[in-house]
């Protein structure tokens, strides 16, 4: 059995999730699932209180150097304690960004898809709520930093998790 191999990159360039699943799974015989998730920048957003959708014309992503990387290790380390895991990449985006553009990548080898789907959804739900990164929206109204949301923080509470930003009583 090969050792657990664990990529956390945080990164201003944009990634190619195919070449980074062909790294994960190379010279690997023990993998038998892998589960990728690959968020991207979309051109609109859900306006508040309910005002139907807002163009988005730019994201800008920042974050904490060092203690960023250091959050997404222990996201890792978790799921590595709830499933049976061979490998796990995450790779996130920082800076400008435009629709169309990458944002994160999350690939996790299993044994099994099982374990596979759900540590990916797993590292997803928890990147989402806990990553230490802002985000600033850029619309025809103007630019502004965009809050955490409570649909986030639920999908978190699945995995038994309170969100450390959650607004809602729990």
């Amino acid at each position: 059995m090969q050792a657990f191999a664990s990529t956390i990159r945080i990164q201003n360039a944009a990634f190619d999730a195919g070449e980074e699943m062909g790294r994960v799974r190379s010279g690997r015989t023990d993998i038998g699932a892998v589960a990728c998730f690959e968020g991207v920048c979309r051109d609109h957003n859900a306006a508040s209180a309910g005002q139907g959708e807002q163009v988005v014309q730019g994201l800008e992503l920042e974050h904490y150097p060092g203690m960023t990387e250091r959050s997404i290790a222990l996201m890792v380390q978790e799921a590595r304690q709830r499933w049976p895991l061979q490998a796990a990449t995450v790779i996130h985006r920082v800076g400008a960004l435009q629709p169309g553009d990458p944002i994160v990548l999350v690939i996790v080898a299993s044994a099994h898809r099982h374990a596979a789907f759900e540590a990916c959804a797993f590292l997803m739900d928890y990147l989402k709520t806990q990553a230490p990164f802002w985000k600033k929206e850029t619309t025809p109204d103007g630019a502004h930093w965009v809050d955490a949301r409570e649909a986030d923080d639920a999908a978190l509470a699945r995995w038994g998790i309170t969100a450390l930003n959650s607004t809602t009583a729990g």
